[in-house]
């Protein structure tokens, strides 16, 4: 089997300040890593399109989403998001939001897709937050379900800050189904009520993290039987994370893809896995954790032996 990548250069092509606290860089440094590495023979990669405005509508207020394209949000609003326009910004999101729709129908096309973008989780409905312009997640949702793709979707959210946007957008739906992990002491401050909370205490190491998802993800499944996961990979749970708080080992972080990824493949529920948060000055420790979702991918669904 090979899986499907998505990426598009357009995911790093983004001139920030110096400074800037968001990692721009890290998904050319991932998908270099893997055009480089041993596991690149396991998956191709797919180009993304700009997702539709009129897909971004269903899901987002209308006016919000003309504001952002056009740049005529006020300086609160970006702010709150935390990058200053351009129009770089507006087409790294587009693609990015085409990338997250794409490997979702290639996910349920191959099993399992993976997204080098995506889980840009605290975009509510008519305002952006923490980096995230437009909800990825739920607008891939909502459009695969409007197309009678799926009929119910889980959106599993595994980064260590609250999903928000994602919660709030989806609060009055029965057919996504919002699950997130986080850390209780963390951002954003006032957390929103997502169908399923799990909060973590500052400092949870790996045995106390694992366990809970290997008890509560196949309860999700067995309760709310969905068509397809949605799994936000963030791994700024990692203990050398700057803004994460968890203290997940690299060994525990690669055992949680592999237990997330494990439960979907047993489950014969298709998943879709999206980059999600993470946040260091040294990028290539960065790719060092991201990439291990595509080595225990690679070895659950390629039988790779490794």
């Amino acid at each position: 089997m090979v899986i499907p990548v998505v990426y598009h250069a357009s995911y790093s092509q983004l001139a920030l300040p110096s400074q800037h606290r968001f990692p721009i860089n890290k998904y050319r440094l991932l998908h270099d890593w893997l055009q480089h590495s041993q596991h690149s023979r396991y998956c191709k990669i797919h180009t993304p399109e700009r997702v539709q405005l009129s897909i971004i509508k269903q899901v987002h207020d209308a006016e919000y989403v003309d504001g952002l394209i056009n740049g005529s949000l006020d300086a609160k609003q970006l702010r709150r998001i935390g990058f200053p326009w351009s129009s770089e910004l507006i087409e790294r999101t587009l693609f990015s939001i085409g990338g997250t729709l794409l490997a979702a129908k290639l996910a349920l096309e191959h099993g399992i897709a993976t997204q080098i973008s995506g889980g840009y989780h605290h975009a509510h409905a008519n305002f952006g937050s923490g980096f995230c312009l437009f909800n990825d997640l739920v607008i891939a949702a909502n459009q695969l379900i409007a197309e009678k793709a799926v009929s119910k979707v889980l959106i599993f959210d595994c980064d260590v800050h609250q999903g928000d946007g994602t919660a709030t957008l989806t609060s009055n739906r029965t057919d996504i189904i919002s699950s997130s992990l986080h850390c209780e002491k963390n951002f954003p401050a006032r957390k929103a009520h997502s169908h399923h909370d799990l909060t973590f205490a500052k400092g949870t190491g790996d045995s106390e993290y694992l366990k809970l998802i290997e008890q509560v993800l196949p309860l999700l499944l067995s309760t709310y039987q969905p068509d397809l996961i949605m799994f936000d990979a963030g791994v700024d749970v990692h203990q050398g994370d700057e803004l994460g708080l968890i203290n997940l080992s690299d060994a525990g972080l690669l055992r949680r893809e592999r237990l997330v990824l494990n439960i979907a493949k047993r489950a014969d529920i298709p998943i879709v896995c999206v980059a999600g948060g993470g946040y260091c000055r040294d990028t290539l420790q960065l790719v060092n954790r991201h990439s291990k979702l595509y080595i225990a991918a690679t070895d659950l669904f390629c039988e790779t032996g490794e």
